[in-house]
């Protein structure tokens, strides 16, 4: 597999039953309270490739993204982790409910991780693909390999 095709730059909640966050590592969170927003920055894992003949281990396709929580409230975080790092089980997106002026719908993002919890409320997301998916030997980047910590949102292909 030469390429990977990238079906899109910004993925949203409407895409999240074709999405997948199993593995996927949060590099850093932050919250901009002025524009109701919370933001990760992860390494999101787009495909799974299965070893070929005489290989032993799966790659990767993978890329940094952010993604912002729109009109999010109600963060906890429960995490320990001996190093810090943070890998993702996996994403709920539940309980539904109408906002209290009865024109949008928020639900909980759960992210079960290995270390622990994160949830939240929000009314949706977006996530932004920084860089074209990469085939990697491991699940994330290093630091350096993947710009450092980043909450851009615009696409720039390496």
């Amino acid at each position: 597999m030469r390429a990977y095709e990238l079906e899109k730059e910004i993925w949203s909640e409407v895409d999240f039953n074709l999405m997948g966050w199993h593995d996927a590592s949060i590099w850093s969170m932050v919250s901009d309270a002025k524009q109701y927003e919370y933001l990760l920055d992860l390494d999101y894992i787009f495909k799974w490739v299965h070893p070929e003949e005489n290989e032993t281990y799966f790659k990767f396709w993978v890329a940094p993204v952010t993604m912002v929580f729109e009109n999010a409230f109600d963060v906890k975080i429960d995490i320990e982790s001996q190093q810090g790092l943070i890998e993702v089980a996996d994403l709920y997106m539940e309980n539904p409910e109408l906002t209290p002026n009865g024109k949008f719908t928020s639900h909980t993002y759960r992210f079960e991780c290995q270390e622990g919890e994160i949830s939240l409320k929000a009314t949706g997301f977006k996530m932004y693909v920084r860089q074209k998916p990469k085939l990697i030997q491991g699940q994330s980047f290093e630091l350096q390999e993947r710009g450092g910590v980043n909450f851009g949102r615009a696409w720039n292909a390496l």
